[in-house]
């Protein structure tokens, strides 16, 4: 589904910005086969992987709007062994290093590489990530399509969907927000803070989640070929 009433490329955007886990590569898909892992070596049967990330989504809120600023590999070790203890289960410090290190090892969702050259062509392409430098690289290097920008909450200091990232990643690109158009799939992480800062955006709504309409207006799509429709009209 597309909502293309909600989307106008007046002002002629300069850079596109991405939103990466979930959005752009195997967020959802790698930590659940990781988590169910874990869960079957546990003998764990009753306990669900999608509620124990679920569990570690709210923690991660909790944890990255603290300060003073924690990097993102300690909120994913935090984060995990909360949600775990949360369902009653405690894995050794290995397993949890284990998830915590998986970000790594994400790749693109299919249609991704291919959607990201054809927009390559046209505009300038920025990642703006919840994730430490190191941390993101090698998930960057797997999408296999170079990016002009690589915003990370360990450069700004801070969080999405705290505005700071998104000012200093601005400062840093040398571009008015106007400028932009922000893709991305967290509805909470960054459609809060795009509708907040008057940003246009593109929701990818890869699970069939439902809106949230204090965050309009965005332009809703299935998948990275419905955000680069949108951005490449024929």
């Amino acid at each position: 589904m597309s909502d293309t009433s909600m989307f106008s490329l007046d002002p002629a955007p300069k850079v596109i910005t991405f939103d990466c886990y979930g959005t752009l590569v195997q967020w959802y898909e790698v930590l659940e086969r990781e988590i169910g892992a874990t869960l079957a070596r546990l003998g764990a049967r009753e306990a669900d992987a999608s509620a124990i990330l679920d569990s570690f989504s709210a923690e991660g809120r909790r944890l990255t709007a603290e300060r003073p600023h924690r990097l993102y590999k300690e909120i994913l070790r935090l984060g995990f062994a909360a949600a775990f203890r949360e369902h009653g289960l405690a894995p050794a410090a290995a397993e949890i290093e284990r998830i915590a290190s998986s970000p790594m090892t994400m790749g693109p969702h299919p249609e991704v590489p291919d959607a990201l050259r054809r927009l390559r062509q046209r505009y300038k392409l920025a990642i703006f990530t919840n994730s430490d430098d190191d941390l993101i690289a090698p998930t960057v290097a797997r999408i296999g399509v170079p990016f002009d920008y690589v915003i990370t909450a360990e450069q700004a200091g801070a969080y999405k969907p705290s505005r700071q990232l998104f000012e200093y990643a601005y400062r840093r690109m040398g571009v008015t927000p106007d400028e932009t158009v922000h893709v991305a799939m967290g509805m909470y992480w960054d459609m809060k803070a795009r509708h907040e800062l008057g940003l246009r955006g593109i929701w990818v709504n890869r699970r069939s989640e439902t809106g949230n309409p204090d965050w309009l207006p965005y332009a809703e799509v299935t998948d990275l070929d419905g955000a680069a429709a949108l951005l490449l009209p024929a």
